[in-house]
């Protein structure tokens, strides 16, 4: 056996840290455009043959010799930082080596079971093969591997490594070149004719512009030297720049690049490639965390939106510990360089989230002027006072993520009456602040107070209707009877402050079956013909109203009389439940004036306090009147909500 080239690796190593470790081509590529950038590769070419089961990677760098080949590339676990040959942390080109521990080769064995390298140093020209089973099989045995040599007139190439991996497993080649083009870029930042670093799959360069997270971002806030093209910034509606490092922070340790939110968070699933709702974090130019997003922690809406590229060099310095895991895809989550990017990154993010809550309503209300004209006609009818909150909700609102039109016009119109109606109770602002958090959303909704003064403006149009019947009414006779229809449910009419008044079916009955007024009430109500008895409660206090009819005329003392007996008669069904000092008011209703209303006013109000205190006669006219007048500017809001609600009907 030819003996010119040696691997020797643990099978456990083998399995683990190769085979096993590696779950996709993307994560396989990044190691060997890595190994070509460390080999001062300009060009690196990956050409895939899903027919043939094939990858092949071509670079055009400095190649290796066999010794270079043995002590290096086939040595696992070899420190490639604290190699004593020259260039061990900055290539001939002056470039920061991505390679640390040598493990990364291993990765080709996660997808593929035969594996064969072309390299040209100095004009020297050599190769091997490998083959899974053969390793294992040596691996299992205790002996080193020797790959097979290449003859000299089979390599295939004149300068730089070609490394070409066949009977790749099919599975992970159903990735397509486009999207393993997407998540190259992602995972580099030194990609591109800038850095003197191009990289291409099936003939089509890696660019900026495969970095679709870029591409998707509405808002973008920049870290240090950001290093981003003019042209792949034309998109973005506003772009800020925060703080590159922590005042704390070692002098040489900062941040670059930056963090985008995108327009909705749907924009940041990308079809095969998966969802770009990450804040990638590089070193060196390469992926070291995929997410560090999953890290923070962060639930809030803002957090959905999110994407990024930072990088962090501090975290990969030569005389430190590895901070890497064994797949380069994350990081040591307990190293204090990683808990304080962690620090600062909660504080940046706190800044982008101010910002994002101010910038999206003012962009987004722009675009909800344009879809409804009556949505602007109802802004420019609000005072001052109120039009900056409900510009922030409609803002709010056109910003969810809603893609049917028509559901948005309900979610407006919704929006429109909400705030319309917690203006009465002051909450309108309140409204507009808590669309982006449902917490508080709820808690202004879900508040019995809350509800009660929103649901107000319904109550006062029910009312304004009744007193539209009332005011309009000439005949008494037609009073009397629209009276007793309305005035039992209704004893906001006379007394707005009776307005939650409830009734006790259970109370009344015994009021009107029990003898509670006297035999001769029954005599009183025919003589002077009363229409009806009513009970209610309503803050602690017993009310009885009785109707007479509007065309009688009752006697003064017999209406003191009647009174004092309801009062006598509801103190002993009360007493009996323990109510020893109830309130009790009478009001009478009637059509006629008494005698005494102009003759001797004074001796009304004795008697009527006689019968309890607050006891009372009203008129029918007077009753409307004085309904009328307590909502007269009621009267003149309704004027207004009409017009709120025919521009509900528009939008």
């Amino acid at each position: 056996m030819n003996k010119t080239y040696e691997m020797t690796i643990d099978l456990n190593v083998l399995e683990h840290l190769g085979i096993n470790l590696y779950s996709n081509v993307a994560a396989v590529l990044t190691e060997a455009v890595a190994n070509s950038w460390d080999a001062d590769a300009t060009v690196v070419e990956v050409m895939i043959d899903s027919d043939s089961n094939l990858i092949t990677i071509t670079d055009d760098g400095i190649g290796m010799t066999i010794d270079d080949m043995n002590n290096r590339y086939l040595k696992v676990g070899y420190r490639r930082r604290q190699d004593a040959y020259a260039h061990a942390t900055l290539t001939a080109r002056g470039r920061p080596v991505m390679g640390r521990k040598g493990l990364g080769k291993l990765s080709l064995f996660s997808i593929a079971d035969h594996i064969e390298i072309h390299t040209v140093h100095g004009g020297h020209a050599h190769g091997c093969t490998m083959q899974t089973t053969a390793i294992r099989l040596a691996a299992e045995s205790g002996h080193s591997y020797h790959p097979t040599p290449i003859l000299t007139q089979d390599i295939t190439i004149q300068e730089g490594t070609q490394i070409r991996l066949s009977e790749v497993r099919r599975e992970r080649l159903a990735t397509s070149a486009a999207a393993l083009r997407k998540r190259l870029a992602l995972r580099f930042s030194i990609i591109g004719e800038s850095h003197g670093f191009n990289v291409s799959i099936d003939g089509e360069p890696i660019s900026i512009e495969d970095r679709d997270n870029l591409s998707r971002a509405q808002f973008l806030w920049t870290l240090g030297e950001s290093r981003l093209e003019p042209s792949a910034l034309q998109h973005i509606d506003h772009i800020s720049e925060l703080k590159a490092r922590d005042e704390e922070w070692d002098n040489s340790w900062e941040v670059r690049g930056w963090i985008g939110t995108a327009h909705k968070p749907k924009d940041l699933d990308i079809r095969n490639v998966g969802n770009l709702n990450s804040v990638v974090v590089l070193a060196r130019g390469r992926l070291i965390h995929e997410n560090i997003l999953e890290k923070l922690n962060d639930g809030r809406l803002y957090t959905k939106y999110l994407t990024g590229q930072i990088q962090a060099d501090f975290l990969d310095l030569d005389d430190a510990e590895d901070i890497a895991t064994s797949d380069r895809q994350r990081v040591q989550e307990h190293d204090s360089r990683y808990t304080q990017l962690v620090i600062f990154l909660r504080d940046t993010l706190r800044d982008i989230e101010r910002q994002w809550n101010e910038l999206r309503p003012s962009r987004e209300l722009k675009r909800a002027k344009e879809e409804s004209p009556a949505l602007e006609q109802w802004l420019e009818g609000l005072g001052a006072t109120y039009r900056p909150s409900a510009e922030q909700l409609i803002g709010k609102l056109r910003a969810l993520p809603i893609d049917d039109a028509e559901q948005r016009r309900i979610l407006y119109r919704h929006g429109v009456l909400a705030f319309e109606r917690l203006k009465v109770v002051g909450l309108s602002s309140e409204l507009a602040k808590s669309v982006n958090d449902s917490e508080s959303l709820l808690r202004i909704l879900g508040d019995s107070d809350a509800l009660e003064g929103a649901l107000y403006v319904d109550i006062v149009r029910s009312r304004l209707q009744v007193l539209e019947v009332l005011l309009g009414l000439v005949d008494d006779n037609v009073k009397e009877r629209v009276l007793q229809e309305y005035l039992f449910d209704h004893l906001w009419l006379l007394d707005p402050a009776w307005e939650r008044a409830t009734g006790s079916e259970l109370m009344e009955h015994r009021i009107r079956t029990e003898n509670t007024f006297g035999d001769d009430d029954k005599e009183a109500g025919e003589l002077y013909g009363r229409v009806d008895i009513m009970y209610r409660t309503t803050a602690g206090k017993h009310i009885i109203v009785e109707l007479k009819r509007a065309g009688r005329n009752v006697p003064l003392l017999d209406l003191t009389r009647q009174g004092q007996k309801y009062v006598d008669g509801l103190r002993s069904i009360l007493l009996n439940l323990d109510e020893q000092n109830p309130n009790i008011e009478v009001v009478f209703v009637l059509g006629n004036p008494l005698s005494e209303e102009k003759s001797n006013p004074a001796r009304l109000q004795h008697q009527m306090e006689s019968i309890s205190p607050g006891s009372r006669v009203t008129h029918y006219d007077a009753l409307i009147y004085r309904a009328e007048q307590s909502y007269r500017e009621f009267i003149e809001k309704n004027a207004e909500f009409d017009r709120v609600t025919q521009i509900v009907e528009k939008i």
